[in-house]
């Protein structure tokens, strides 16, 4: 097969969500029309930040061919078909590839752990080779696997598997990367998974990344897509501009806030909270009025303190490089000025 050519930003798209629980197809639609007009490379539905593991079968399927046909071709589609058991990540695979899946992004397996080599001879190759006509993207992020996908293993599977030609990379280890690249070749694509990181493993030449799978684009697509157009034109000042800019939106992919918790008998102790991917977004989303609503369980809100980190984080964004949210009000007719300021658009969004 003719490889695919994933550099540029991709974003991994939240799931919005009524107030019941039940998948806001509409919204869907609109936020992935969103992201096309704004000029991303191409949506990976149902990822984590998509809360993949709180679908059922039949809606983890039907978000993957909702996405190919909103898409219609106009951008890249690559599926979220990982799992920890690989009879149902092949199941999940071939579906999503018979779809019309351009690429498939396979997490490495979590809870169970299993070796480097297990992962590649017992979960990667054999989903590899029964979708021969899909590209295969390792995602490596034992933050939340437990377990990676070695340097040594990738570069036996891409030279085994010819349909491996690429790896999503969160682990936010620059050594290991600059490892991959030199064992995998300069045809093989390297795609952040840290947006905070993206524009330093593209410009280090030991790495030379080719993209992002981006969480902040879900927000600020248009303005993740030019940087990571200016960092592959070797543009470093416009790309260094831009992703300063980003970056109190980048901070926000997760949030650590203090706060307090009543005890039995009667003692209060402050506790860090760490809210992590998708939680924030969302959050933001919610605020700025684009489709989005509620997480699903065990993911539930945050603190008043973690809602205003995000919120100081948006501020500073609209106060400094307003055009990066503009967009947002042009596509989803909301006054973005007034929404950050409101503190009703932000209501409902916290704990008690």
């Amino acid at each position: 097969m003719e490889k695919l050519n994933l550099a540029g930003a991709h974003t991994a798209l939240v799931t919005p969500f009524h107030p019941d629980g039940s998948i806001d197809w509409d919204g869907f639609a609109r936020n992935i029309t969103f992201q096309i007009d704004q000029g991303i490379s191409g949506v990976l539905p149902v990822g984590t930040t998509g809360e993949s593991p709180a679908f059922d079968w039949d809606e983890h399927q039907r978000l993957i061919k909702h996405t190919i046909e909103t898409a219609d071709k106009r951008c890249l589609v690559s599926a979220g078909t990982g799992s920890n058991s690989t009879s149902e990540a092949l199941r999940a695979s071939k579906e999503a590839a018979d779809a019309g899946a351009d690429a498939l992004v396979l997490v490495d397996c979590y809870y169970n752990g299993p070796s480097s080599l297990e992962l590649r001879r017992e979960y990667h190759q054999p989903i590899a080779e029964a979708c021969p006509e899909c590209t295969i993207i390792p995602y490596i992020i034992p933050g939340r696997s437990g377990t990676a996908l070695s340097p040594e293993d990738l570069a036996i599977l891409a030279q085994d598997c010819p349909n491996v030609t690429a790896v999503k990379e969160a682990t936010g280890d620059i050594e290991r990367m600059a490892q991959t690249r030199s064992m995998v070749g300069d045809e093989f694509d390297i795609l952040s998974g840290d947006d905070g990181i993206t524009f330093q493993i593209m410009l280090d030449g030991r790495i030379g990344a080719e993209g992002v799978i981006s969480v902040v684009s879900n927000v600020a697509p248009a303005a993740v897509a030019k940087m990571v157009e200016m960092a592959l034109a070797g543009d470093s000042r416009d790309a260094a501009e831009i992703a300063n800019a980003l970056e109190p939106l980048f901070s926000i992919v997760t949030v650590v806030a203090e706060a307090e918790r009543a005890l039995p008998d009667g003692t209060v102790r402050l506790v860090r909270d760490r809210f992590r991917n998708p939680l924030a977004i969302k959050t933001l989303m919610n605020g700025l009025g684009m489709p989005a609503g509620p997480a699903r369980r065990p993911l539930g809100k945050m603190t008043p303190a973690g809602l205003e980190i995000v919120r100081e984080a948006v501020r500073s964004t609209w106060q400094d490089n307003p055009w990066i949210l503009e967009p947002i009000g042009e596509a989803f007719e909301v006054d973005i000025a007034q929404r950050i300021e409101d503190d009703e658009a932000w209501q409902g969004l916290t704990y008690d």
